[in-house]
């Protein structure tokens, strides 16, 4: 068999011409289009790569910031617990102090009271018996009270003796300005005529007398000099039964006695 070398020539050169022309427009497009797609799933992936990895650094920093944010408010929650606290302690401080200042000044109304009543009720005392040492005077004796409580004043002076009678004379007789004598009541000529000479003869001297009134003394006749002093009242009388009505009302003011439980007051019964 004979071989045609043309024909094996030209077909020969149409398969290199065919594979040139696939290569040149079919296989190379393809193989650039398949790294094309390569390199772009390669950045895509890279891409994803570099979000996952910015995704997870955000997520990191959610986490810190979650953490920081709940010590935080352990923090926060704590502050406001001691405070709270501080402030309840303060407030019941506060109304404690209140609760003692409130019970002082009831306690000082109370005293008050108790004194006001206490002095209302000597006061009543001291006019009643007054009132009544007045008129039993008037009608046993026969004279005023004034002029009874002049006979014991200067009774009183001429009783006076020794160390007393003595430091009594020399405060009168040096005196640079005259005796004092302050009644309750102003006395009449007859009766300061009476102290003056009571005074004369217990100093053994004339003594030099300034009569003044002063209702203060509550019924009393009082002689003073140089700092010395003699003085006679019925309030020196009274002041038992000012201690005494002093005592009651301190009896009357004593918080009562609790009862006691009906246990402990049930006896035993005997058969």
């Amino acid at each position: 068999m004979l071989i045609d070398w043309f024909t094996v020539g030209a077909q020969v050169l149409n398969f290199i011409i065919l594979v040139w022309l696939l290569k040149r427009f079919l296989y190379k497009p393809i193989v650039n289009a398949v790294d094309a797609r390569e390199k772009r799933i390669a950045a895509e992936l890279a891409a994803a790569d570099a979000k996952q990895a910015e995704a997870q650094k955000e997520r990191d920093d959610f986490e810190h910031k979650n953490e920081q944010f709940d010590q935080q408010r352990a923090a926060l929650l704590a502050k406001a617990t001691a405070e709270a606290k501080s402030e309840r302690q303060r407030l019941l401080d506060e109304a404690r102090a209140a609760a003692d200042a409130l019970a002082t000044i009831r306690q000082e109304t109370l005293s008050n009271d108790a004194h006001s009543l206490n002095q209302a009720i000597s006061l009543k005392t001291r006019d009643e018996v007054f009132a009544i040492a007045r008129k039993v005077l008037a009608d046993l004796a026969g004279s005023s009270l004034e002029e009874r409580m002049t006979e014991v004043f200067t009774r009183r002076l001429r009783e006076l003796n020794g160390m007393a009678k003595e430091s009594f004379t020399i405060a009168l007789k040096t005196s640079a300005e005259p005796a004092l004598v302050r009644g309750a009541f102003d006395l009449p000529a007859a009766q300061r005529s009476a102290i003056q000479t009571a005074l004369n003869e217990t100093c053994s001297a004339d003594i030099h007398v300034r009569f003044e009134t002063a209702p203060d003394l509550i019924s009393g006749i009082e002689l003073a000099a140089n700092g010395q002093k003699v003085a006679w009242s019925i309030a020196d009388y009274l002041m038992s039964l000012e201690k005494g009505v002093e005592e009651l009302l301190k009896e009357r003011d004593k918080p009562r006695a609790e009862p006691k439980p009906l246990g402990s007051q049930t006896k035993a019964i005997r058969p």
